[in-house]
């Protein structure tokens, strides 16, 4: 018995006997063929996402020259990524400039740096501060200008839900966040179009999806934005305008502790009415999640993220963005791209229990 496809909807029972052979045998030649085509297709594309990734690989090896000339200006340099970042550098042979908040981070890095590495008081939040390195900078490069700038300073407490919070914790973070950003890349981008060089935004993966309340993912969203306005008005100079968009690292960002006092304290300032929401037991569930999840999912290999930042500032042909970790590339992008309802549906399926549900 063969099936014939008659029409849309509509099958209709022959048997092999109303079918001469040379029509049997063509319906086979038909259904190979089919096959071949889409094996042939499937292979095709294959080859041109390798042919892709080859050229992109080979396009991105080449490195620019003249380094000892170069300076590169990099902010928050106490610790995690800006520090190795400024360590790399200038192991690299760059002249790098490192702005540090505290003297402990400004004192390590001389001892642990060349004589070519500049450490210097930096406070994002602080216009003079930022004018003052600016005029630092501006002395040292001269007329060949700067060659980059890493905006890499940045906050992430306090964070919680949005009724947790006052305008001013919004204000505090996004000073350093967003602010800090614009301030210190406006202080120095004469310089940077004079050398034809290049911005490094560090924004994060929470730029591009938002799964937690508060501050945090509202200055890195707002990063995002800073960066591709600057990217469009800055190309006609040859200036080169970069995105780093990490997943979870083990660093300041993700330290459980700092994030667990975060609860407790931003708990203690909240009205009677909203714990009353939220129950007694909310707090402390937050803080299983935290010493649970995130230290789980924070990886402890910072040189993922300060490859990408190395070759930002290096590479003759750099990524507009780049997305270092894991789980950015194979989890929170991928969601990024999602309808709305999915990614609603999967986190707040997940979300610790508020005591006032819904009636």
């Amino acid at each position: 018995m063969v099936l014939v496809h008659e029409s849309p909807g509509s099958w209709q029972q022959i048997s092999a006997s109303g079918w001469n052979r040379a029509e049997l045998a063509s319906l086979r030649l038909l259904s190979s063929t089919e096959t071949l085509y889409i094996a042939d297709m499937f292979l095709y594309v294959l080859g041109l996402v390798v042919l892709f990734y080859l050229f992109r690989w080979a396009r991105e090896l080449p490195r620019v020259g003249d380094k000892a000339s170069k300076y590169v200006y990099v902010t928050g340099c106490d610790s995690g990524f800006g520090n190795l970042l400024s360590r790399h550098l200038d192991k690299a042979g760059f002249r790098v400039i490192a702005g540090c908040f505290t003297e402990k981070g400004e004192e390590e890095l001389r001892k642990a740096c060349s004589g070519n590495l500049t450490a210097t008081h930096l406070d994002v939040t602080s216009k003079e501060s930022v004018a003052k390195v600016a005029a630092v900078i501006r002395d040292k490069v001269g007329e060949r200008g700067l060659w980059a700038v890493v905006n890499n300073a940045g906050v992430a407490v306090p964070s919680g839900p949005c009724d947790w919070h006052t305008l001013d914790d919004y204000k505090s973070m996004l000073d350093v966040n967003l602010n800090g950003v614009i301030g210190v890349t406006l202080s120095v981008l004469p310089l940077i179009k004079k050398a034809r060089g290049r911005v490094v935004n560090v924004a994060s993966v929470f730029g591009r999806i938002c799964v937690t309340g508060g501050p945090y993912p509202v200055s890195k969203f707002a990063v995002e934005a800073f960066n591709d306005s600057l990217r469009f008005t800055m190309a006609p100079f040859g200036v080169k305008v970069l995105c780093i968009e990490p997943g979870f690292f083990k660093t300041s960002v993700t330290d459980s502790d700092i994030h667990m006092k975060n609860v407790d304290k931003l708990w203690a300032k909240l009205p009677q009415d909203v714990k009353d929401d939220y129950g007694v037991e909310y707090p402390q569930k937050a803080k299983d999640v935290i010493k649970e999840k995130v230290s789980q999912m924070s990886d402890g290999d910072l040189m993922k993220v300060v490859g990408c930042m190395e070759h930002a500032v290096s590479a003759a042909w750099p990524r507009k963005r780049y997305s270092p970790g894991w789980d950015a590339k194979f989890f929170w992008l991928p969601l990024s791209y999602m309808p709305t309802c999915v990614v609603d549906y999967i986190f707040l399926k997940n979300a610790i229990p508020i005591a006032k549900k819904l009636q």
